[in-house]
């Protein structure tokens, strides 16, 4: 094989982006029968199953490789295309976010940067713990990580750590807290979690008490703000970041002010001369240098 023909792999990356082949197909502006065609001609030419075709789709470990070079591609070609003054006014950047980013410091630094860049954002929310392997799979561009190890192909900067601390409001306080100490009382005590990825709850309990069985009244809410409020009406208690627990002030009670947990958060992103995608860590790395401990 000397050669990946580019209709090929850029069809593969747009049946990946859009999660089917039909959906494909109308992005690419020919029939779903040619997308199959060019997927499996690709396939025949590397040899390997690149795409499992599941609802939606998923990619094999060959299927990744190919997908990272192939949003690689795009960007460098949409980056000479808009510095020779040929190409669309915009372009487009993947990035995969935490929660409680997206939440609080992120979006006010992307909505700074000048719109003379012309960069349309694709944002993929995702566990802090996991938005690494967004990168490993090629779906995403850049990432807000928890993993300082960079991702093969990728640069590992540290942004700083988001502090949480254990709340809830003072009605719960008094109903579920008020007849013990802490230790004792919170892990029978209803909880929030964000979702079956959020271990922050039963981390926070286990440095606290040293067991490790606690309440099976666990409410999943996978919304940062709704999170937020679920703690401040008294649903449960739950890890809220320092900064939306001070915007609420009174509504919530700190459980253990000398406990809070802090999150390394890392910035990676792929070795790639983008003007584009510097300009976006440049900023990233003011705003959370002004918004993280």
């Amino acid at each position: 094989m000397s050669d990946l023909p580019l209709d090929q792999v850029k069809t593969l990356l747009a049946v990946v982006d859009e999660q089917s082949f039909d959906a494909a197909a109308a992005r690419l502006h020919v029939t779903p029968s040619a997308v199959s065609q060019r997927v499996k001609a690709l396939e025949q030419r590397t040899g390997r199953v690149l795409l499992l075709r599941t609802k939606p789709v998923s990619l094999t470990p060959s299927g990744k490789v190919i997908v990272r070079f192939a949003r690689s591609l795009a960007q460098l070609e949409q980056d000479a295309l808009t510095e020779l003054g040929l190409g669309a006014a915009t372009r487009t950047l993947s990035i995969a976010v935490n929660a409680d980013s997206l939440a609080t410091w992120f979006l006010p630094v992307l909505a700074a940067l000048p719109e003379s860049l012309g960069i349309c954002f694709d944002l993929q929310r995702e566990d802090e713990g996991h938005t690494a392997e967004l990168l490993r799979e090629g779906l995403v561009m850049a990432a807000v990580t928890a993993s300082p190890q960079p991702v093969q192909g990728c640069t590992s900067h540290r942004l700083g750590r988001m502090r949480y601390r254990a709340m809830a409001s003072p009605a719960f306080v008094a109903r579920w807290l008020a007849a013990g100490p802490l230790p004792v009382q919170l892990p029978a005590a209803p909880v929030i979690v964000f979702d079956r990825k959020d271990e922050m709850q039963d981390r926070f309990l286990r440095a606290l008490t040293r067991r490790r069985s606690f309440t099976l009244v666990r409410h999943y809410i996978p919304a940062s703000e709704s999170f937020t409020d679920a703690v401040a009406a008294g649903l449960g208690w739950g890890m809220v970041p320092e900064a939306q627990a001070a915007a609420r002030g009174d509504a919530l009670v700190d459980l253990a002010p000398d406990r809070p947990i802090d999150v390394p958060l890392y910035w990676q992103q792929w070795k790639l001369d983008s003007p584009a995608l510097a300009a976006v860590a440049d900023a990233v790395a003011q705003g959370a240098k002004a918004a993280l401990r």
